[in-house]
């Protein structure tokens, strides 16, 4: 076992220590000693672009069925045991990664990390569970694709990336979900939820010595700690994804319009991404973005318009979201293609990048005031990163961002071939004309 300090923190609070356990399994934890309540992830570096064919749906279909039940608790007394001290169990599932969470009081630590221990090690994955959620699944996919302004998205990645692992719906398809039998899911959860794949984080009024404890003795008693296995290195390359020009129209009699407007970007660990984030900002990130203020305040084509970024192991996206009215979608797409080309041509301005680096700067602070957003940021950075960068550190590289990085990234990305993903009562009409 061996304990290392990622993170000195200051007058006692902040500290991010991390230890290794027998067999792989990592625990990070940063102290919070002036609250009351503490939040832990279960973090399995396991996502839906890690599914073969056959098992295509199967990680959120895991996350489902480990709530269902272990040999000492049903899915009531799992749910009733974090629920009946006040606390919150939730899970979900990403593209590289998904992770079970709790938040207690300080005092129910031991029963949140005893319960998720639990689920994430000794789930039954039975096949009556499997039946009864597979139903439960099938509506979440129905109930997800009545939202138009969530499946533009889901077609958007699936024209940007192709039939490949990254650019299939994390939920899987009716036809994908309806075909995974219970040796298929049993499979999958045996071959990858391991220690070595498994990070432990744990934020707020905590000790690393006390919850470095509890997940051991929580892991023997599920028989899942010891051997000799390493830690499984961060995901920090694979495939990538070349630009594609590309346009999926869902034709569909609704009464508003959604598109998303794209390419590829940069991977997560790209140095490049704090530049594209000042851009993304002054593009669209905001109110007094660019788009927002063309779109919506000028010319009232639109109520939600933005511009946003995501980044993965070994690509990324950039990409512009806008709903309105269906007639009015040409005039959109027209603004959003000449914002693009003034960018690449003109940059942005000094006030821009000023407003950009401020945005970025207050949405990192202001999202680390609680508990669980620092369990995710020191859980996450073990999986998916090579090393935790300091808070200061990223903020001060927000700041070093300088305008010829802007508008060198600009004509890298804005420059490429444009994807098009538009539902809405359209038919065949063609849109090629906006992406060439």
């Amino acid at each position: 076992m061996t304990t290392t300090t990622l993170h000195p923190g200051k007058d006692g609070a902040g500290v991010v220590q991390r230890t290794v356990l027998p067999g792989g399994l990592r625990v990070v934890t940063e102290t919070m000693p002036t609250v009351r309540s503490v939040a832990v992830g279960m973090w399995v570096g396991i996502g839906s672009r890690d599914e073969a064919s056959e098992h295509t749906g199967a990680t959120h279909f895991l996350e489902h069925l480990l709530f269902k039940g272990t040999p000492t608790r049903d899915a009531l007394e799992i749910s009733a045991a974090i629920e009946g001290i006040g606390g919150e169990i939730n899970a979900f599932t990403a593209k590289e990664y998904t992770c079970y969470y709790a938040r207690v009081l300080d005092e129910d630590l031991p029963l949140a990390i005893d319960v998720l221990a639990d689920v994430v090690t000794s789930s039954l994955v039975t096949a009556e569970d499997v039946e009864s959620e597979r139903g439960v699944i099938l509506e979440e996919i129905a109930m997800h694709d009545d939202d138009p302004s969530d499946v533009v998205h889901e077609q958007f990645s699936a024209e940007l990336y192709g039939d490949t692992p990254i650019g299939r719906p994390i939920l899987g398809s009716v036809e994908s979900i309806n075909r995974l039998s219970r040796e298929r899911i049993a499979e999958y959860y045996q071959s990858y939820y391991q220690p070595p794949h498994t990070v432990i984080s744990v934020s707020g009024n905590v000790t690393h010595e006390r919850v470095v404890e509890l997940v051991a003795a929580a892991y023997q008693r599920a028989g899942a700690l010891g051997g000799d296995a390493a830690p499984a290195l961060p995901r920090l390359s694979g495939p990538g994804a070349s630009p594609r020009s590309g346009v999926r129209v869902v034709d569909r009699p609704t009464e508003q319009a959604n598109l998303v407007l794209g390419t590829t970007a940069f991977s997560r660990t790209d140095d490049r991404r704090f530049a594209l984030g000042v851009l993304n900002a002054a593009l669209g990130g905001g109110m007094s973005s660019r788009l927002f203020q063309e779109i919506r305040e000028k010319r009232g084509l639109a109520y939600s318009a933005y511009s946003y970024t995501a980044q993965y192991a070994d690509t990324g996206q950039f990409g512009i979201y806008v709903g309105c009215l269906p007639a009015k979608v040409d005039d959109v797409l027209k603004i959003c293609r000449e914002e693009i080309a003034r960018v690449v041509a003109e940059s942005i301005s000094e006030e821009e990048i000023g407003r950009g680096k401020g945005q970025m700067r207050g949405g990192l602070v202001l999202g680390l005031e609680d508990t669980g957003s620092r369990m995710s940021r020191i859980g996450k950075s073990e999986l998916v990163y090579d090393t935790l960068m300091p808070v200061d550190e990223v903020l001060a590289r927000i700041d070093a961002v300088t305008p010829d990085e802007i508008d060198a990234v600009a004509q890298e990305i804005l420059s490429q071939p444009m994807t098009l993903a538009v539902i809405g009562p359209y038919g065949d009409k063609d849109f090629s004309a906006f992406v060439a």
